[in-house]
């Protein structure tokens, strides 16, 4: 198949599941343990439907979304995803603040990522947000956050729910040398077998080999000493994160520090949405990281509702995990979420056809949110609500 011929997200998926090793693979889709918050963020979606109206005129509909004072063209982004350079490359991150910049939509750079954040800067200075992982070290954190700050960058996205490595089990089965500090940190060691199944993907290796081998972490390499080799940075990285010991005081301190946006990624608890808000965030990422951290973690949609009536208008209330269909990100909005995010779509483009493929996952999600609010009689994302929901209770609700 061809990315001109995939019609879904999961064409996608097939594509860039062919296309890499399956230690590569696992990397991008495992969680954690029994794996049983991947298949929770997406049937939580599944549960909910959308009660559509009818003799409404649709013959124009508007998509855009309005966040932060910056109108964007659909109202979801891309979610900060680290080691793209282990998948894709030729380009990594900067193909995925290309395909964001020409798409007008925001782009959350990993702090994890192989690239920098000043080479995103550049690429796209209107549409790049920075991903903070605090450091074991403040003042390696008040560094990165006086970068972002330096760079104009639009936001400040501080990730607080990795405060210990998770058990990726995948990663143990695979042999990944990392695997007890998230899987990227480190180089790697692969057993034999796992060696020879990587052969079977020739373009990928291909690629691999000629761009320079294992990606380095482009955001450290500043603060990782003078001419620190590929192998100290990564060394540096491991020994830095995660910040265990790191506390509403230090939130406070990046807000001190960081002149523009400051959200929080990773809040489930109202409390902690309430306690951001009193801090002076200016949104909140509703997240369980794509069910990578806690397998025991809610789906992100199922608290959606109760961390919005928490901080009402005091923040911008934000979702990520479990989004495959446009209709997701509709859902999404009814239930109290401003804007959406997502991770691995953008991937398995990026990984099935380089930056083409980025364009295309964007321009599904595009067209099936269009196509959908065609169908439920919503010209504009500012009219949807919880009456486009069906629930059993409905009629006991109005």
């Amino acid at each position: 198949m061809r990315i001109d011929e995939a019609i879904n997200i999961e064409d996608l998926h097939r594509m860039a599941k062919r296309r890499l090793p399956k230690v590569m693979f696992d990397y991008i889709e495992g969680g954690v343990e029994d794996e049983r918050g991947l298949s929770r963020n997406e049937a939580a979606f599944h549960r909910h439907r959308l009660l559509p109206r009818y003799l409404v005129d649709v013959s124009k509909r508007d998509q855009s979304a309005t966040i932060f004072g910056q109108t964007f063209s659909s109202p979801f982004g891309i979610s900060p995803t680290g080691g793209v350079g282990l998948y894709q490359r030729r380009g990594g991150e900067l193909l995925l603040a290309e395909a964001a910049a020409a798409a007008n939509i925001p782009y959350i750079m990993s702090g994890g990522s192989n690239h920098s954040m000043e080479e995103a800067a550049r690429i796209a200075p209107h549409n790049t947000w920075f991903q903070l992982y605090a450091a074991k070290d403040p003042a390696v954190t008040d560094a990165l956050v006086g970068r972002a700050a330096d760079n104009g960058l639009g936001a400040l996205v501080l990730t607080v729910d990795v405060p210990v490595h998770p058990k990726r089990e995948r990663n143990f089965r695979n042999g990944f040398a990392s695997a007890r500090s998230g899987g990227v940190m480190e180089a790697f060691k692969l057993p034999p077998s796992i060696i020879l199944e990587a052969l079977t993907h020739p373009l990928w290796v291909y690629d691999y080999v000629k761009n320079g081998g294992a990606p380095t972490l482009g955001n450290w390499v500043p603060h990782a000493g003078n001419g620190a080799s590929t192998a100290d940075v990564l060394q540096f990285g491991r020994t830095q994160t995660p910040a265990s010991a790191q506390t509403w005081k230090d939130l406070e301190r990046y807000r001190r520090l960081f002149p523009r946006n400051l959200i929080v990624k990773g809040i489930m608890d109202p409390r902690d949405a309430i306690r951001a808000a009193e801090i002076g965030c200016d949104g909140v990422i509703v997240s369980n990281h794509g069910a990578r951290q806690l397998d025991q973690a809610p789906a992100s949609i199922d608290v959606l509702p109760a961390v919005k009536a928490a901080v009402g208008d005091r923040m911008t209330v934000m979702l990520d995990s479990g989004i495959r269909r446009g209709a997701d990100i509709l859902i999404a909005r009814c239930l109290g979420a401003e804007f959406c995010f997502f991770g691995r779509p953008t991937l398995y483009g990026a990984v099935a056809g380089g930056l083409p493929g980025v364009k295309k996952a964007i321009d599904i999600f595009r067209g099936e949110i269009d196509l959908v609010m065609g169908q439920i009689g919503c010209p504009s994302l500012d009219q949807l609500g919880p009456d486009f929901l069906w629930t059993d209770d409905w009629q006991r609700n109005r």
